[in-house]
């Protein structure tokens, strides 16, 4: 099963011993030059990565990578939520024999600090890839509601330096009561880079 692309912060740290951010020093010359631009701000949820993998045939699980243990707890949700046979009845009906993944935070009471976000667990989708190929919001946003899933709030559009700006004033999450971890940026509309990397950063808390 595919790992979730990784997303780099947006500015590098010092490498001389104090470690701390260097704002305005990008990481990616690509995020540098696009930062005046348009740009998609979801909450970063303080949780742990999962994979929903359809692959034409059955349903499965899995973490951040495939050795990744899943909280029992997080497994029962996930089993309730796209597991039995409606479910798969459910993604045979949408996908067919396509290949889907459904990238998505488990989150809540006893992983990470959730239990400040809600006193049970849950899982909250931020992406869907069919394919090889990442879906638009709009389409992410369908299939959470297809299986009564969360998806990741919208905190605002704007150029990488609004979000750096929100982010430096501690904001709140929109979920419970817990601080906001960050904002992941993306482009309004899907770039690669000369690499064939995905253009996505993270800006943290």
């Amino acid at each position: 099963m595919q790992e979730y692309n990784k997303i780099e912060t947006v500015f590098e740290r010092d490498v001389n011993g104090t470690k701390k951010m260097m704002p305005g020093k990008f990481r990616n010359k690509t995020v540098e030059y696009l930062a005046n631009n348009s740009w998609l701000f979801t909450e970063k949820i303080d949780g742990t990565n999962i994979r929903v993998h359809w692959d034409g045939h059955k349903v499965e699980f899995g973490g951040r990578t495939d050795k990744a243990q899943i909280p029992s707890t997080l497994v029962a949700y996930l089993m309730g939520t796209f597991g039995g046979n409606d479910s798969e009845e459910l993604f045979e009906q949408k996908f067919g024999e396509n290949e889907v993944i459904l990238f998505g935070e488990g989150y809540g009471n006893g992983i990470q600090n959730g239990g400040l976000y809600r006193d049970d667990v849950s899982f909250i989708l931020f992406d869907v890839m069919i394919g090889g190929v990442y879906l638009e919001r709009e389409n992410v946003e369908e299939i959470a509601t297809s299986f009564g899933a969360d998806v990741v709030p919208i905190i605002g559009v704007g150029t990488i330096y609004e979000a750096v700006k929100i982010v430096i004033s501690k904001p709140k999450s929109t979920i419970g009561s817990a601080p906001m971890e960050g904002i992941v940026a993306r482009p309004v509309v899907e770039i690669k880079d000369r690499t064939g990397h995905r253009v996505i950063t993270k800006i943290k808390c």
